[in-house]
């Protein structure tokens, strides 16, 4: 680990995306994927650190909760999915590709 306190500095892109140095991502930890957490101070200093990995989601659990519920209190309403609908499911990602690696575009930021 290198010694601590230590200084580097990442040039902005025009588009506000920057490269976390080296050196920061070892002292880190950090790996691809992995979220980092900007914590702005009243004095105007920055501080970043690893963001801790959260294995929820609130509202992917909220609808799993409420899908639950619906399920157990109205058992009778689980239906199969048709051939015409697992079809026009596939329809719409037919040809779909998605690169995580990619940058964002304009429109995405």
């Amino acid at each position: 680990m290198p010694q601590l306190p230590l200084e580097t500095e990442s040039t902005l892109t025009e588009r506000f995306q920057t490269t976390v140095p080296s050196i920061v991502r070892k002292a880190l930890h950090l790996g691809k994927r992995d979220k980092i957490k900007f914590t702005v101070q009243a004095d105007g200093n920055v501080t970043l650190s690893r963001a801790e990995q959260s294995e929820t989601d609130p509202a992917l659990d909220a609808f799993l909760s409420f899908l639950g519920h619906d399920i157990q209190n109205h058992p009778e309403r689980i239906q199969p999915l048709s051939a015409s609908m697992k079809d026009s499911a596939a329809s719409l990602i037919t040809d779909v590709e998605i690169d995580l690696d990619a940058p964002l575009s304009e429109d995405d930021e």
